[in-house]
């Protein structure tokens, strides 16, 4: 999968790219992360990006001479993102459609936004990662390559890895222990030390579905409420 990410700062996501889980995916071949520096297409001495907005206002906006004639160079693969708050918001469902692309891009904003025409005329649609500001679209990319990428055939070492975890199944992921079985004189659940597959299978779903009720009812909401299934599941935990 190829991704390219359209910035200011190249360094910040050229690093994040080269450690962990995307940097060993690039090794293998797996994933090609381009980075390209908005001020290349410049042509001052200052490589000057940004204008002070028309109609006044604080802060200053991305030109958009430089952000098309980088696309038009590089020609990076569709559909191009616009980071920002406009835009369908990043969730687990999105992270799986953009994995099955052959590839996507991203452009970062900065300062007061990008000038309205790149998102009118050049875009393909805005992707935001919440409902928060940042400084910039760099550390918002990060989110999006990481998200996405790791549910690429064969970035992830075991594929069953990404199959448990938290919204996977539109709910929060089980709880997780690890050696010694006894820490603190706080214990393991003696079922996950049980061996019997089936009945560690119940317990992790049954947890999954109490801490999805408890923490994100919404997230249920969303799946349409709790099957009888689920119901029971749960019930079994509370049972004495």
């Amino acid at each position: 999968m190829r991704i390219d990410v359209i910035t200011i700062f190249p360094a910040l996501v050229r690093a994040f790219g080269a450690e962990s889980l995307i940097g060993r995916a690039q090794g293998q071949g797996l994933i090609d992360l381009r980075v390209h520096d908005l001020r290349d297409a410049t042509t001052d001495h200052h490589r000057t990006v940004d204008g002070a907005p028309y109609g006044g206002g604080a802060g200053m906006v991305l030109m958009p001479g430089p952000i098309f004639d980088t696309v038009e160079r590089v020609k990076p693969p569709r559909p191009l993102l616009l980071l920002g708050p406009g835009g369908r918001r990043l969730d687990q469902a999105l992270a799986g459609e953009l994995s099955g692309t052959g590839g996507f891009s991203l452009v970062c904003g900065r300062y007061e936004g990008v000038d309205d025409r790149v998102r009118q005329h050049l875009v393909d649609g805005e992707l935001s990662i919440g409902d928060y500001v940042l400084a910039g679209g760099e550390v918002a990319a990060m989110v999006v390559i990481e998200a996405v990428a790791r549910l690429v055939p064969g970035v992830m070492g075991n594929s069953a890895s990404g199959e448990d975890e938290s919204f996977s199944e539109g709910l929060l992921e089980h709880p997780q222990y690890t050696r010694p079985a006894s820490f603190r004189g706080w214990e393991v659940p003696p079922v996950l030390l049980s061996g019997d597959h089936e009945r560690v299978r119940r317990w992790r779903r049954a947890e999954a579905l109490a801490r999805t009720v408890e923490n994100r009812p919404d997230l249920i909401e969303a799946r349409g409420g709790l099957g009888p299934a689920d119901t029971e599941l749960i019930e079994e935990r509370t049972d004495p």
